[in-house]
Formats: structure tokens, sequence, C-alpha cells
């Protein structure tokens, strides 16, 4: 038998929320390990389009956004680098007399929360916006907004988690994980471990997780549907969406467009883009986008996410195991918000609480009322 390795804490999954959470626990002085079966970044959390918006989110999660917008002001003294965060504003496209109505009613209500937006329509928007199209009429500008590249920012919470004492576990998948009625016990690579705490962070797989221990939730995997442009002159001021979703589009420092929309296509393990999508979506942004039209594409991606049906993530403890925390199915929406999950992870082991509300987010919200819910004491 193989020597047995005890931790405080376990992550399933070295994606945004796991590496964020294993940075903020080892920092607390927690012994840590974290499990990623193929490479930390590699998955949704560093294959995305790489908004950082607080705007155009649900008001359940606009406290958890705002605070996840903080771990991203300071995220050159967390993890080393700035992950290329620009702070360009997010501007919401309006295409009609509803959406412009739509984009008013959302931004009394995020003010609400402390997010403050400005509406621009009419003549005022075609001055400050002569690049865009005459298919948007207005719009919504969140000045604090704006995008980062996930390709640099994911793995360097890995990398950041690592040097603050974690033992992070690239190419390490776990074989199995049960609960003895004191902790919980692992098996990856042929060693075994234990840990007081287990925290599911395994995006689009972490139902495999949640399952074992009858937490399982009617989550789908969806491909979002991505591409990139040759590099162009800059023209584009702000991250762009568009009120009622569809299109969302950013342009970096070296020129290149990154636009997505739609859905690619997978097997629920792996994704492709599709051709037909972003040939639809693309004139669509043309449409909003006139400078795009003789644009080349150099390339398109996609990448499998996991989706719950009210596209509100799971986050908090299970109610069946004590010490089990879940963090999934972000529903696409997941890279501003990620930061700041690994954050209120940690205060849930280290404290037993957090001031951000979760209710919205619980692991039972599917569960008729009327349901039981059995506790597991034992493997």
């Amino acid at each position: 038998m193989s020597e047995l390795h005890h931790y405080d804490v376990a992550i399933a999954g070295g994606g945004l929320v796991g590496a964020s959470a294993a940075l903020a626990l080892a920092r607390a002085g927690l012994r840590v390990v974290l499990f990623e079966r193929r490479y930390c970044g590699a998955q949704a959390s560093g294959v995305n389009y790489g908004g950082v918006r607080c705007q155009g989110r649900p008001a359940e999660q606009l406290p958890l956004a705002m605070r996840a917008r903080e771990v991203w002001r300071r995220l050159p003294e967390s993890i080393g680098i700035d992950g290329e965060f620009v702070v360009s504003g997010h501007l919401r496209l309006a295409r009609s007399e509803a959406d412009l109505a739509g984009l008013a009613e959302y931004a009394h209500m995020a003010a609400e929360h402390g997010l403050h937006l400005e509406l621009i329509a009419g003549r005022a928007f075609r001055t400050r916006y002569p690049w865009l199209g005459s298919a948007a009429i207005g719009g919504s500008l969140c000045e604090t907004d704006g995008h980062a590249n996930p390709r640099l920012v994911s793995p360097a919470f890995a990398q950041a988690a690592r040097r603050a004492g974690a033992d992070v576990l690239e190419l390490t998948p776990l074989d199995d994980v049960t609960y003895d009625g004191a902790r919980f016990q692992l098996s990856a690579n042929g060693r075994r471990f234990s840990a007081d705490w287990l925290i599911n962070a395994a995006g689009a797989w972490a139902n495999t997780i949640a399952q074992r221990f009858g937490d399982a939730v009617p989550m789908q995997p969806i491909y979002p549907n991505m591409w990139v442009t040759e590099p162009l002159p800059q023209f584009i001021t702000h991250n762009l969406g568009v009120y009622g979703g569809g299109i969302y589009a950013r342009q970096v420092a070296r020129g290149n467009c990154i636009i997505g929309g739609g859905r690619g296509y997978g097997d629920g393990q792996y994704a492709q883009p599709s051709s037909d999508t972003t040939r639809t979506v693309m004139r669509d942004a043309c449409a909003l986008l006139p400078m795009l039209r003789e644009a080349l594409l150099i390339r398109s991606w996609s990448g499998v996410e996991g989706c719950t049906p009210d596209h509100n993530p799971i986050i908090g403890a299970s109610h069946r195991v004590p010490r089990l925390l879940h963090a999934f199915g972000f529903s696409g929406g997941g890279f501003l918000l990620a930061p700041g999950v690994g954050e209120v992870l940690a205060e849930l082991v280290v404290s037993g609480a957090t001031a951000t509300p979760l209710a919205a987010f619980d692991v039972d919200r599917f569960v008729p009322a009327a349901a039981s819910l059995p506790s597991i004491t034992s493997s």
C-alpha cells in the first residue's frame, strides 16, 4: 500500500476557481492539494473569451461580481502578472427601442448594487462611436469593466498557489474519492490521500464528483464558439456585448479582434468550433462593426463548459456531506467571478461563513421541496 498523504483541503479541478481557492487557502496557512487531470487553466478557464464584466449579470450575481472585480484590480500583486487585464469599459449595445428600455431598467437595478452605468443613445451615441454600424442605436457603458487574456491568467493562479505552498498536481486525475465519516479518502495515479475538506471545482465534469455524494444537478455541457481576426488598426475602444446576447467582441493591443457568439459542438469531453455558426454570427457582427467586413479570420476555437438550467453557478456547501464544497456550473460567465469565488471558498473553510450572499447558488435549488435529503456519513 502506498503512503497516505494528509491535507487540510483537497481540491478537484485546476481551473481558475480551483487554483484561486488553492492560492487563498495556502496563504491562510492551510495544507492544500489540488488535482488536475490535464494542465491547470487548459480547459474553459483558459480558452474562454476573456471578458471581465459586471454589467449584464443577474442581480443575484452582482454582489459576488463586485467582490471578484476587486481581486482583478490587485492582480499583479496577487499572482505576479497583470494577465493583460485592460480596464476598457464594457459597452452593451442596443439594436432596438425595446433594447434601450431594457438597458435602462437594468441600469436602475444595477445602481442598487453599487454598479453605475452610463446610458447613451441618439446623436451623442453616434458621435462618440462612429466606428459602430447603424445596427447599433445606443448602449450602456460600464467604465470599470474590461478584458484579459485567459491563457495567461488561469495558469498564473495555479503557479502562484504552488509558490504559496499548495501541492498542485497536474496530469493527475482523481481515480476515487469517498467520505468515511471523518475525512475524505482519495486516490490518484496510484497514490493515496486524505483531507478534512473537499472542494469540487471540476468544471463541466464536476457532476461526476457531485453524484458520488448525492449532489448531482441538472447540468449540460455547452460549447461557446469564438474566433480571432488578423491584426487590424485599433478601432474597438470597449469590450462589447449586445443586449439579449448573441455577439461579443473586443480588440487586443496587437490589433486582433476576438469575437464570439453561438455554439460549437462536442461530446461532453472535447469541443470544436462550428464554421456555420461562425459565418452566421460574423454577418451580424459586421452589421455592428463594419471594419470587420474585410478582416481575415485566422483561428477559431471552443471549449467545454457546464450550464445549469437557470444559468447561475453552484457555489457553497453540500447539505449531505460535511465539509464538502461545490463551485461549478458557471454557464459561460465564470471568468470574472472565479477569483472571487476562490476567496469565498477559502472563507467557508477557514471561518465557516462568508458575507457574500450565496443562497441563489445553492446546490439543492433544483431539488423538489418535498424530496428527502439523506446525509452521507461514510463511504
